[in-house]
């Protein structure tokens, strides 16, 4: 397919195999954000560059990726979806080779951090071919089916990953991404509509991208090195100060720029406003739940890694089961009701994980609280996501999905810094009131002090006295399951805050307010929400005294 083409003249085949392309690309970007924590160890035998070469081997993906997605998003607007999309794909596996022969740490870091550049034009780039091959009552489906899929892949990630590097070398996790890369870059070519491109918009904004790449990468740095540095460290102080007043120069910039990389009118469509504060709130939560959980299962629970991992398993096969279903009941229905009671159902679930203790049996205390969650979680992620996008006009497509992933992204880097801040907070007080007056020798303080600079981790008692040990390792589990039990209600006080901002603040497209055409700017087709006008084409003005529907479009 090489010109641009309506969702209505492409056939459902051609949908289909679209379809498949987007998921594709964001799989291979999903399963390297995840693969690569299984081959660290091998890596850093082979490579070196100890611990510090290992974090950033992880974090210098991350770190361009949320710092990219913005201007990923707008490039997708500027030159047209499928343009970008094939570039992001194909940058991807150049860089996954580039990853796989890497001959040191340094080279392996910088080809990270160019996989992340590549991921951050492919991922809203996939979004938008979504927007521009789907009509508004196809999308929730569609893109419940993508992020089922894509959910597939970070499970699948650590579990092949493992197998990879147990049977032949950490390189191959790497170059297994060329293959894929291939693939979709045929079906892109053969099946992905043209879109719109470059005769829209004349250039990038590129003071505003500079800003917008700083602005987040700052905050990300900073949140990203935290656990390891500390709050008061100036390498995380100064980055995040410098990247919070860049992003606020660059939000300055965009209200006066003639053609803004951002256009910050998208923020005053009520559904587009609303559905990205939920998204904060969702993500933010849905970040903590699996962050702490597998630390939880391993380190206090006493659970293998393999175990800890494969507990959320059922959450990505509820997620695949259901996810394209409760899109596809969005379409029909409109968002509102799945927005305002899915994240209440996950909540439940969040509520439920808070009554576990360091003895936790899979079948009985944790599966059902796992299963309550992922009903609701999908039951709001499709229809959140469609929701979003739908709440801009087909022209912004990619950068409303880039400030969807970027927003969701840094939910979860703060949620994890910040609530570990709390835990930790916690986990020293529980010690000090289960210990604070018994007398302790010095290994026994040591021990003890050790253990409050890592909260949730085993004590080590080596060189403790025999009479210690016990009311120690008391103390010390008693207090990893109350900062558990802190961050699982923080977590289920977010995700029910976002529960609460979808069913008041979200509005279906099938329950508009009739106005006259003369409240609508710029006009739309008579009889159609306003952005499903836009949606269909360049917008058609009404006469003066035409009564419309006007509502922000959600599907």
């Amino acid at each position: 397919m090489t010109s641009s083409s309506s969702p209505a003249a492409i056939s459902d085949r051609e949908k289909r195999l679209a379809l498949v392309a987007t998921i594709l690309g964001s799989t291979v970007v999903t399963v390297d954000a995840t693969v690569v924590n299984v081959a660290l160890p091998s890596i850093e035998r082979e490579l070196g560059g100890g611990l510090a070469g290992q974090q950033w081997t992880a974090n210098a993906y991350t770190l361009a990726l949320g710092a990219l997605l913005l201007i990923g998003g707008s490039l997708g607007d500027l030159l047209g979806e499928r343009r970008v999309f094939s570039l992001g794909v194909s940058a991807f596996g150049v860089t996954s080779v580039l990853c796989a022969l890497a001959p040191s740490i340094e080279l392996l870091v910088v080809a990270r951090a160019l996989q992340g550049v590549a991921g951050a034009l492919l991922t809203p780039a996939a979004l938008a071919v979504i927007v521009a091959t789907f009509s508004p009552d196809e999308r929730g489906r569609a893109v419940g089916t993508w992020l089922a899929w894509s959910g597939i892949g970070t499970v699948l990630g650590p579990l092949i990953g493992g197998q990879i590097v147990d049977s032949a070398s950490w390189r191959w996790i790497f170059a297994i991404n060329v293959p894929l890369v291939l693939v979709t870059l045929v079906l892109i070519a053969r099946f992905v509509p043209a879109g719109r491109g470059a005769a829209e918009r004349a250039h990038l904004d590129w003071r505003g991208a500079l800003l917008a790449a700083f602005g987040l990468a700052g905050p990300t740095f900073a949140l990203i090195e935290q656990p390891v540095l500390g709050w008061e460290s100036p390498a995380v102080i100064v980055p995040g100060l410098v990247g919070i007043a860049l992003l606020a120069a660059f939000l300055l910039y965009e209200r006066r720029a003639r053609e803004p990389m951002l256009p910050l009118e998208l923020f005053r469509r009520r559904n587009f406003a609303v559905g990205n504060l939920e998204t904060f709130s969702m993500y933010a939560g849905l970040s903590m739940l699996f962050f702490f959980l597998v630390l939880y299962l391993q380190q206090v629970a006493g659970y293998s890694a393999l175990e800890a991992g494969m507990a959320s398993v059922p959450v990505t096969i509820v997620m695949f089961l259901l996810s394209s279903r409760f899109g596809a009941f969005s379409d029909r229905v409109g968002p509102r009701v799945l927005l305002g009671a899915g994240p209440l159902v996950a909540a439940a679930g969040f509520g439920l994980l808070i009554r576990l203790g360091s003895d936790v049996d899979y079948a009985t205390d944790l599966l059902p609280a796992l299963l309550l969650f992922a009903l609701g979680l999908s039951m709001t992620v499709a229809p959140l996501t469609s929701t979003v996008l739908a709440g801009a006009d087909e022209r912004n497509a990619g950068i409303a999905s880039g400030v969807n992933n970027a927003i969701a992204r840094v939910a979860g880097l703060i949620a994890v810094a910040g609530i570990g801040v709390l835990v930790a907070g916690r986990f020293s007080a529980s010690i000090e009131g289960s210990l604070g007056e018994r007398p302790l020798s010095a290994p026994a303080r040591m021990s003890l002090a050790e253990a409050q600079r890592q909260p949730l981790a085993p004590v080590d008692l080596e060189g403790v006295p025999a009479a210690e040990r016990a009311p120690i390792a008391r103390a010390v589990e008693d207090a990893s399951v109350s900062g558990f039990r802190l961050a699982m209600g923080t977590g289920a006080v977010l995700v029910a805050l976002g529960g609460i901002l979808g069913a008041v603040g979200i509005r279906d497209p099938r329950h508009g307010r009739r106005v006259s055409a003369a409240e609508c700017p710029g006009g739309q087709l008579v009889g159609q929400p306003r952005d499903a006008a836009r949606a269909r084409g360049p917008a058609i003005a009404a006469p003066p005294a035409t009564t419309v529907t006007m509502e922000d479009h959600a599907t």
